[in-house]
């Protein structure tokens, strides 16, 4: 009767071990806690878990722990496990010498009272163990761990069961046998399912890597914004966790949090995938799929060619009026002079607005629209020095896009929100979608593409607001723009929370917690670090 009730006993303690087991996730520690239970299950002094590869046939040590020897190898102990795999096969046949890979190999559970007294098997490797360490290894139970299709995908070799009374090294109890071999059975379907959801997790990563490999083959600007936004996202809100005081000091974002944080910042700009490349990289203001400045150097050429040629056909119809005026020939080439050097300096001016570098005042757009009512004749044709498209984008007061240029920019925030909304994300991802396209709301609602109002912006948005701005502010490798100091950079993020446009105190944890100068001092060019007060 006291037998069935430890029998019983046990069932009971293996049913807490199976619902301990599935609710674990983390592989390392996953693989630790079936070594850990299976010992205390057992009462094994000692204990190796073995994972099958299937790649090279062979049994790799993951686990190994002995109480005796107060030693723990592999999982979470730190200490690597240098111990060389087991062959599966040794010349292409199954290796059935060594008693781990006759388990691996068979599936059928091995109870071996004391090691040095059995036949059958090579114990060469306990035996030198043994010899190093100081170590007897006597009784040894090797379990097949089988996963729901009925695969083995590991063994548990657990070593010199101890009385509970005595603590002495006995026999693993045959009556016990069946209900270690389900053990490890659960441990198996635990650890396949752990392994499923971990390749799930690596095929997303693995989607959302190729999504930023795409997008940076589209534009390697935009491809390395990518990459800086999430390393600055995940700084500041790491160094929010670690705030005591302040307005943050109760903030602490989960792991769970952390990892929809940092999902969200590698996929704020998914939505560029449909931006035209010429408007995410348009270095100057008429290009499109080229610079059409070109067009405009080859008409301004075609146009001297006329000037010349109109000052030609004037003294050629001097000279042949029979009487050589040399005052009216000098008149002539003066004229034609003054029209060519009037002519090469508007092209200078044209190819200066083009870069877009500097702010258009009024007076400049004036200029450009006086020249535009110029004109010169092609085959007899009426044609003006400029077109309405090409003044309507030399025109543009700031930087190198024009309003439908900076819808389609605006639309990929937009874009990425549909996008990711597309996606099935468990719940612990369910807002990715919200902060990768709240990076461009403001805090007055002047933002894009919902104008959302602070009330309505959380902070993880918020953190990326900053991230994506600074990182753009300071970026070295965008064609439209010259690399700006840091001084600046950080003198602009003031005007941006003086204008509410970025978190106050997101900005403050970003500056005086130095995560702006790490950050520069790893990622801006040397030329552009200067002296900066915060």
């Amino acid at each position: 009767m006291a037998k069935n009730i430890g029998y019983g006993e046990h069932v009971d303690k293996l049913l807490k071990i199976g619902t301990a087991l599935s609710a674990e996730r983390n592989l390392d520690k996953l693989l630790e806690m079936i070594l850990d239970l299976a010992r205390e299950f057992t009462r094994a002094d000692a204990g190796t878990l073995y994972l099958v590869v299937e790649e090279t046939q062979e049994l790799k040590f993951e686990i190994a722990h002995n109480d005796t020897l107060g030693s723990r190898l592999g999982g979470t102990s730190g200490n690597v496990v240098n111990i060389p795999p087991v062959p599966l096969k040794v010349d292409g046949k199954e290796n059935v010498a060594n008693v781990s890979a006759y388990v691996g190999n068979t599936g059928k559970l091995v109870n071996i009272p004391d090691v040095y007294e059995a036949d059958g098997f090579d114990f060469t490797g306990p035996r030198k163990y043994d010899e190093m360490t100081g170590y007897r290894t006597r009784s040894m139970m090797c379990v097949p761990m089988r996963n729901h299709e009925d695969e083995i995908i590991g063994v548990l070799q657990l070593m010199n069961a101890r009385d509970e009374e005595t603590s002495e090294v006995i026999p693993f109890p045959e009556e016990f046998m069946a209900l270690t071999e389900s053990l490890a059975s659960q441990a198996a379907v635990a650890l396949n399912n752990a392994q499923l959801i971990n390749n799930l997790k690596e095929l997303f990563e693995a989607f959302i890597r190729s999504i930023a490999t795409a997008i940076e083959r589209k534009s390697p600007y935009t491809g390395g914004h990518i990459h800086r936004v999430a390393d600055l996202t995940m700084r500041i809100a790491r160094r929010v966790n670690d705030l005591d005081e302040g307005p943050y000091a109760n903030i602490k974002f989960s792991e769970d949090e952390m990892e929809e944080l940092r999902i969200a910042a590698w996929m704020h700009d998914i939505g560029k995938i449909t931006t035209p490349e010429h408007v995410v990289d348009k270095a100057t203001k008429l290009e499109t799929i080229f610079d059409r400045i070109d067009l405009i150097e080859t008409r301004f050429e075609s146009i001297r060619r006329e000037i010349e040629n109109q000052a030609l056909r004037l003294k050629v119809k001097i000279l042949s009026n029979g009487s050589v005026s040399e005052v009216k020939i000098k008149k002539v080439d003066a004229e034609m002079e003054k029209k060519i050097e009037q002519l090469e300096d508007d092209l200078d001016f044209i190819v200066a607005t083009n870069m877009g570098g500097e702010f258009m005042a009024d007076e400049k757009i004036e200029r450009l629209e006086k020249i535009a009512r110029q004109s010169y004749k092609v085959n007899g044709e009426e044609r003006p020095f400029l077109s309405e498209n090409e003044v309507y984008n030399l025109s543009i007061k700031k930087g190198t896009l024009n309003k439908e240029d900076r819808l389609k920019i605006e639309d990929h925030a937009l874009v990425s929100i549909e996008m990711l909304r597309e996606l099935p994300f468990p719940k612990k991802l369910a807002h990715v979608p919200e902060y990768a396209g709240g990076h461009h709301e403001k805090l007055n609602g002047k933002g894009y593409p919902f104008g959302l109002t602070a009330e309505q912006l959380s902070l993880q948005a918020r953190i990326m607001a900053v991230a994506d701005i600074f990182e753009a502010l300071t970026a070295h490798d965008r064609p439209y723009k010259r690399p700006m100091p840091l001084s600046k950079a950080v003198q602009i993020m003031g005007f941006f929370v003086k204008d509410e446009e970025l978190d106050p105190d997101v900005v403050d944890v970003f500056l005086k917690g130095g995560i702006f100068m790490e950050y520069a001092q790893e990622e801006m060019d040397p030329t552009q670090l200067d002296e900066v007060n915060v």
